[in-house]
């Protein structure tokens, strides 16, 4: 009965891009195909229903398709006509649900290039062998697909809309010198601890890159791993994919990492009219929430007490106390700061962050672009307005390049090396030692600084602080835990030798503190001190350092205080002996220039030649 029933029929066709370039079947082809079918077999023709540029997959709307089901539903067509099965779908799941739909619509199915009869058993069987060679076609496709898209992000080819800081460079994204300093400064703003409104307000009223910024652009690029050279593809997904260093990063991955726990440390429920110098640092031992600052004002004394208390524990701990007992850390992460990352590090760094033929090169490719867009005004293809707003920013950008380049030619004329460091931290220590008074008029330390610099320093530097109660039950301080940025670049020149700290040393004077550095070779060790040499008159001893006993077999003359101690060779754990040697001076006011505030501001040169060289050896030394 169903197989004399009048065919009203609907003719479908959809392509998509791939399909089009895999098998040529463009819609007007399918159907002129379908309509010559439909006259041979004597079919009426009810109306046309096309998708263009739409996969078959499970998921995706067709609306033209839903618009046939609508029609068979309504009995204004009993006939889908349709090139191929799998123009209506390529899921076997799908195919079911449309084999159910026509047997209750009373509806038939019919394919010019495919013997389908959806009216039997064996017809029906037909369509689904069809339907799961189909299925098994896209499947291999999509994994063809996503091998190569996999092997296309591991050479950094990413397939997503540059990312501001980087550029194209043949496909691949590559850090962009006139913009990637803007997303090294805008992670720098919010580790120490800005908002994402605030960095907003500081770029607006800058007019950074010429656009406006949103505290939510600047939570998206702070949350984007592609800054640490990571990518994740598909995140919108069940199952995203992640890339591990596919591109050069801007920020390293300590930075990254630092931003996203900074990011609960930012709330907005923390803003403060007062300035808490451990906000956010401190856990309670008992409960382990953080610790609120709170803050009282004595009016007798004109003068604010700041403290940190739980509000479930009900104790509480004065700021003051705190500082107190890590004085002395403070104050060497001060020094650290001043010297390291304020003086030294962003130099040396320059050299890798701004190359000056990365530069050159990126200064040829901007004028370049004006020239072009002064030929297209010329051409009549850019109106006046268009033209003067592109030439303003070409030449912003031509002149960053040129600025660049001219601080990178400054800082490789300046010549300065690690060896330095370990000198500028020397002449230091010399002259707290020598010139006391000079020092502490012309050097800042810690008590000279704000309560705001001694917040931002305590952000850079210091994760958390841990607490523990005393046997009173008050709080006091355990272990304090340093930032993985600055223990990264601290750790890095430690382990050269270049950098020192400071460890507990026992004598008969009781509980003291020793500089120690790590290991350097025997010429850099005698150049080294040549060097101080040209400034005071510095004493080097050696010895052995016995680890069972703590004794250092030699012994400094009384008039000197001890300036550094140091290895003599590498350190070997089987060993329970080991050679060191010790740098001392003098406690009196000599110095070998005129000048003595220089000292304060230059280091000897590195080039010095001598053939003095004194090691003293006496009795022991307790460390």
């Amino acid at each position: 009965m169903f197989m004399n029933e009048k065919k009203i029929c609907g003719i479908y066709t959809r392509v998509s891009t791939e399909d089009q370039a895999r098998e040529g079947f463009s819609l007007p082809e399918q159907r002129e195909r379908l309509e010559a079918m439909c006259k041979f077999k004597g079919y009426e023709i009810y109306d046309y229903y096309e998708d263009a540029g739409i996969s078959a997959k499970t998921g995706n709307k067709r609306p033209e398709f839903e618009r046939m089901l609508d029609d068979i539903r309504n009995k204004k067509i009993n006939t889908i006509v349709t090139l191929k099965l799998d123009r209506l779908t390529r899921s076997v799941r799908d195919w079911e649900s449309i084999i159910t739909f026509l047997e209750e619509n009373n509806a038939y199915l019919d394919c010019a290039n495919d013997e389908i009869n959806t009216t039997n058993a064996n017809g029906k069987l037909v369509s689904r062998l069809l339907m799961s060679v189909s299925q098994n076609e896209i499947e291999r496709t999509s994994e063809r697909t996503k091998v190569g898209l996999a092997g296309a992000i591991k050479n950094g080819n990413i397939p997503s809309q540059t990312p501001l800081g980087y550029k194209r460079d043949n496909k691949k994204l590559v850090p962009d010198p006139l913009t990637k300093d803007i997303i090294v400064r805008m992670y720098q703003l919010y580790f120490e601890g800005n908002s994402y409104q605030t960095i907003a307000n500081i770029f607006n009223k800058e007019n950074v890159a010429n656009k406006k910024w949103r505290d939510n652009t600047i939570l998206q690029m702070i949350e984007n791993p592609i800054y640490k050279g990571d990518f994740i593809h598909g995140k919108r997904t069940n199952h995203p994919t992640y890339y591990e260093n596919v591109v050069e990063p801007i920020v390293s991955k300590e930075m990254w990492e630092s931003c996203q726990v900074q990011k609960k440390k930012n709330s907005r429920n923390y803003m403060r009219s007062q300035t808490y110098l451990f906000l956010q640092k401190l856990k309670c031992p008992k409960c382990g929430r953080i610790l609120g600052g709170r803050a009282s004002y004595k009016k007798k004394a004109d003068k604010w007490y700041h403290y940190y208390g739980c509000d479930k524990c009900k104790n509480n701990i004065k700021e003051p106390k705190i500082e107190e007992s890590i004085l002395h850390l403070l104050s060497d992460i001060l020094e650290y700061d001043s010297v390291v990352n304020n003086f030294f590090l962003p130099m040396l760094k320059s050299k890798l962050i701004n190359p000056k033929e990365e530069l050159s090169k990126e200064l040829k490719v901007q004028e370049m672009k004006k020239e072009r867009v002064r030929k297209a005004y010329i051409n009549e293809a850019f109106t006046l307005e268009e033209y003067k707003k592109e030439t303003e920013i070409l030449e912003n950008n031509i002149k960053e390049l040129e600025k660049k380049i001219l601080e990178n030619e400054q800082v490789e004329d300046l010549k300065f090396t690690k060896e330095d460091i370990l000198i500028k931290r020397d002449i230091d220590f010399i002259n707290k030692i020598k010139l006391p008074n000079l020092y502490n008029q012309i050097v800042i330390t810690w008590k000279d600084l704000t309560r705001e610099e001694k917040a931002n320093i305590i952000m850079n530097y210091v994760e958390d602080i841990t607490l523990k109660l005393d046997i009173e039950g008050d709080y006091i301080v355990d272990t304090v835990n340093f930032r993985s940025t600055f223990f990264k670049d601290f750790k890095s020149l430690y382990d050269d030798g270049y950098i020192d700290w400071k460890f507990v040393r026992l004598d008969v004077s009781g509980i003291g503190y020793v500089r120690f550095s790590n290991y350097l070779p025997q010429e850099k060790v005698e150049q080294h001190i040549m060097r101080l040499r040209e400034y005071y008159d510095v004493h080097y001893y050696e010895g052995i350092l016995d680890f069972e006993t703590g004794m250092f077999d030699t012994k400094k003359r009384d008039e000197d205080e001890v300036v550094r101690i140091f290895p003599l060779e590498k350190f070997d754990t089987t060993k329970t002996k080991i050679n060191m040697g010790m740098i001392g001076v003098s406690k009196d006011n000599e110095t070998r220039v005129d000048n003595e505030e220089e000292l304060f501001s230059t280091i000897p040169p590195n080039d010095i030649i001598s053939n003095e060289y004194i090691v003293e050896k006496n009795d022991d030394y307790e460390l």
